[in-house]
């Protein structure tokens, strides 16, 4: 068995290079290909197929972490479409967009400084809906309309939704503690 370490993740799991993929298609790719390059199975052979073996189950797995999560899949495919999401250098964002998160994170604070669990879960749960859509706008952009800076802009406000649940999250988990 030989991986050609230089293909992209979705060809190397043969998935269509699209944001929407099939989740349960591609955990059973990696599953096929880890039973076919684990270090294990070359553990009686030289060194030289030993650490072949580690870079291909270095390749599969790093593969799977960036595919089977949607952002991370979306700046993957921004990165092969040649696009730079400038996600560390690119902050600007709409004033809507600012506005919106100012408004989420002041009910976040409140109702964690109130100890309203209800709240917090309730937060959780619309901001879990906001964030379903923004995806589903992100999946129009790159898979059917193919504009890579729209994408690149939703990638970053997801970034932002992203925080903002794990500071949900963090809250909740304080506030049941």
């Amino acid at each position: 068995m030989a991986i050609d370490l230089q293909q992209d993740y979705f060809s190397l799991f043969g998935m269509p290079r699209r944001f929407r993929i099939d989740e349960s298609a591609l955990e059973a790719a990696w599953h096929g290909l880890q039973g076919e390059v684990h270090p294990d199975r070359f553990a009686h052979l030289p060194d030289v197929e030993k650490r072949r073996s580690m870079q291909w189950a270095t390749r599969v797995n790093e593969g799977f972490r960036v595919l089977r999560k949607p952002l991370s899949r979306a700046q993957y495919l921004l990165e092969l479409a040649g696009v730079d999401a400038a996600i560390d250098t690119n902050t600007a964002m709409s004033p809507e967009f600012l506005m919106e998160q100012m408004e989420w994170r002041e009910a976040v604070e409140e109702a964690r400084a109130a100890g309203e669990v209800d709240e917090l879960e309730q937060l959780h749960l619309r901001l879990r809906q906001h964030s379903r859509e923004v995806h589903a706008g992100l999946a129009d952009a790159l898979d059917d309309a193919g504009d890579y800076p729209a994408a690149a802009e939703t990638v970053r406000r997801l970034m932002f939704i992203e925080k903002l649940q794990h500071e949900i999250d963090d809250a909740l988990e304080a506030l049941e503690n």
